[in-house]
């Protein structure tokens, strides 16, 4: 069983190798689930020993993307390559929710001989057999999918749906309230070889002057080397 680790930063980047995690996904704003990393955090996760794949999405919120804004998705593609990630992670959408052929074929294009993983804009789409048909047809390794519901654990029963359509031509991971308490629902349960989690803890912000001037949140979420090894653990 294969462990992808999100993390945002480079402390985040060091506590998932330590744990053990086998590949990270690359983030900043975790928070809004994800936005691209800076090139900086690129090119120090291209020194990592493990892969890393760079979150390619410019902005929080939907993922029906403008022209202008899949020219940004582009750069930044071309900016993971030229750190030397292993890949990339994208999505996008159409207005009802279906993923967005066009806008997808175009990016993959502009990734080709990266590692590809489809994000959960799949979680949004009406038909998902549809949608992983798509995934396979653009030459994706993986979707990373809660099952269409707020979390993973919730949406067991449609990654199984996914799984079933999926017939091995793409992985479909399992992501979202992933960890060492959960994950006895998806495995050995679903025919899966990788899940996603963020492997956190939560840490609260202690200097006031922080606070006060809107420098930081009260607390946030820090990817933990501990959780890490427990999930790891499960799979010995």
């Amino acid at each position: 069983m294969l462990l992808e680790v999100c993390v945002e930063d480079v402390a985040g980047l060091a506590a998932a190798i330590e744990g053990g995690a086998d590949r990270i996904e690359l983030c900043s704003a975790l928070a809004v689930g994800g936005l691209t990393p800076s090139a900086g955090l690129m090119a120090a996760a291209a020194q990592a020993p493990i892969a890393a794949y760079a979150m390619i999405r410019p902005r929080a919120g939907s993922f029906v993307y403008s022209a202008d804004e899949l020219a940004v998705m582009k750069e930044d593609i071309a900016a993971a390559r030229q750190a030397g990630l292993a890949g990339v992670v994208l999505g996008a959408s159409l207005p009802d929710g279906r993923l967005d052929r066009d806008a997808l074929q175009a990016l993959a294009a502009h990734a080709d001989g990266l590692g590809k993983t489809l994000h959960r804009a799949f979680d949004l789409v009406p038909d998902i057999a549809a949608a992983v048909e798509l995934a396979i047809s653009l030459g994706f390794e993986r979707i990373l999918t809660s099952g269409c519901a707020k979390t993973a654990q919730e949406g067991v029963a449609m990654l199984e749906q996914a799984i079933a359509i999926a017939a091995g031509r793409i992985s479909i991971m399992p992501g979202s309230g992933v960890n060492p308490a959960t994950i006895g629902t998806f495995w050995p349960r679903l025919a899966i070889s990788e899940v996603h989690a963020s492997c956190s803890a939560a840490q609260a912000e202690t200097d006031a002057r922080l606070l006060a001037f809107g420098f930081s949140a009260a607390s946030a979420r820090r990817t933990d080397t501990a959780t890490v090894k427990a999930l790891k653990a499960h799979f010995a």
